[in-house]
């Protein structure tokens, strides 16, 4: 039997999270705004996907294109597989 090999896309998270911060530094939007956008208690995990220590969620990373106006594939860079 024959196996296929796939290869799936890594998300680089270090690049992730400052191509996040050159868009809200385009839109002129701060960390405050996308922390009342999202209605989060702290701004804690945005600044981990700055650092790039984690991901948004689905949820939060669809939110981001709309408040960014950005598709959600020009937010995550792919990294080297």
């Amino acid at each position: 039997m024959h196996k296929l090999k796939i290869q799936y896309p890594v998300i680089d998270l270090v690049k992730t999270g400052l191509n996040i911060r050159k868009l809200m530094d385009n839109k002129q939007i701060s960390v405050r705004d996308i922390q009342d956008a999202l209605s989060l208690e702290h701004p804690q995990a945005i600044y981990k996907w700055l650092w790039g220590q984690s991901l948004p969620t689905i949820e939060n990373l669809l939110a981001l294109s709309i408040i960014l106006e950005t598709p959600i594939n020009e937010i995550l860079v792919i990294g080297n597989v």
